[in-house]
């Protein structure tokens, strides 16, 4: 991730002199720790550069099977249709941090402490604003449009929906219907009036969901056999984030004595959101081959931070200023489901 700096003209203060170079290579050095960290946006979004305004995510089917000809005749003539367009508008985010006269007064040897932990949690709020909005995203996929730090989001896939929905579209002008990313259902626990959680329990709805996933269709209707191997918890569900990792975990199917094999054991990464806070047992699952190459949750880097500073002519103050833009928004549904631990109907939502 690039940071730019540039300085404002007439800056001539020795004292700001002294601060701005040590400060610039404090907000380096964080950046540098910080995207070798990662985070929800690498673990789970593809991370693109973008020179436009916002980006257009086009869709179209593929090529239909080759016909059997007879002896001398033609080929059937076949073409590709547009079936969906996207577009991903970037979106501007601002910050300022100060450092008093008299801050720099006292900063004789380095950095004073204050600016050195202001320099550091500005890089900190640059990659934390991204993260989280990316988690947003994912955490209110249920519905088409949502508000992160004051900037309207579009949740929605191509068909309008959003993101999770049991009524997704597909096809074009040869053939279309609907298809669910959105399920209800036995996922965590057993019992309709006392739920307990429980391991098989999950070990059977992950199959089913990870069933799911793969079936999903095509443009053309045909079935896309991604094989689902991430596993998205909320950040609030203990219970059922212990359960997910012990049958993701064993070597063995757990909750019986039959030395049964798992059938889960090393297929499957479990990534918790932390501010995905729900009052309910869910899951996501998703395919990261599936997530790569239909376009599916995408995170495109417009303007990196870019940092200028200055004094104030009124105050004495010196001032940093970061300035960003990026856009966030899905290419696709196909490649990542959504279930909800309930013994009832979930609104919006298909039973699984």
């Amino acid at each position: 991730m690039a940071i730019l700096f540039s300085k404002s003209s007439g800056v001539n203060n020795a004292q700001v002199g002294r601060l701005e170079t040590p400060i610039k290579m404090v907000i380096e050095h964080e950046s540098d720790l910080q995207t070798k960290q990662g985070g929800i946006r690498d673990w789970l979004f593809n991370v693109e550069r973008s020179a436009k305004f916002g980006e257009t995510i086009v869709g179209q089917n593929e090529f239909d099977v080759f016909q059997a000809a007879a002896e001398g005749a033609g080929a059937e003539n076949d073409d590709l249709q547009e079936t969906y367009r996207k577009f991903i508008e970037h979106i501007q985010f601002m910050k300022e941090f100060t450092i008093t006269a008299e801050m720099m007064e006292d900063a004789a040897y380095g950095v004073a402490a204050d600016a050195k932990r202001r320099a550091e949690n500005f890089t900190r709020a640059y990659y934390k604003t991204q993260h989280k909005i990316c988690e947003y995203a994912l955490a209110h996929g249920t519905a088409a449009s949502g508000t992160f730090a004051r900037a309207a989001l579009d949740l929605t896939a191509p068909d309008g929906k959003p993101l999770f929905s049991s009524s997704h579209k597909w096809g074009g002008k040869r053939q279309s219907g609907t298809q669910s990313n959105y399920f209800w259902g036995d996922i965590f626990g057993t019992g309709t009036d006392t739920r307990t959680l429980s391991t098989s329990a999950f070990e059977e709805a992950l199959a089913e969901l990870a069933v799911k996933l793969r079936n999903m269709k095509d443009e053309n209707g045909d079935i896309l056999g991604y094989t689902a191997d991430t596993i998205i918890l909320p950040g609030n569900r203990p219970l059922a984030e212990t359960i997910a990792k012990k049958v993701c975990g064993s070597e063995g199917a757990t909750g019986n004595g039959y030395n049964d094999i798992n059938l889960h054991f090393g297929n499957w990464n479990v990534i918790v959101m932390p501010n995905w806070q729900t009052s309910d047992d869910r899951v996501m699952i998703m395919s990261r081959e599936a997530n790569k190459n239909l376009s599916g949750n995408m995170f495109y880097n417009r303007v990196p931070l870019t940092v200028t500073s200055w004094c104030d002519n009124h105050t004495g103050n010196y001032i940093w200023n970061g300035r960003c833009r990026f856009g966030v928004g899905f290419g696709s549904y196909k490649h990542i489901l959504l279930a909800v631990d309930a013994a009832s109907a979930v609104t919006g939502a298909t039973s699984l």
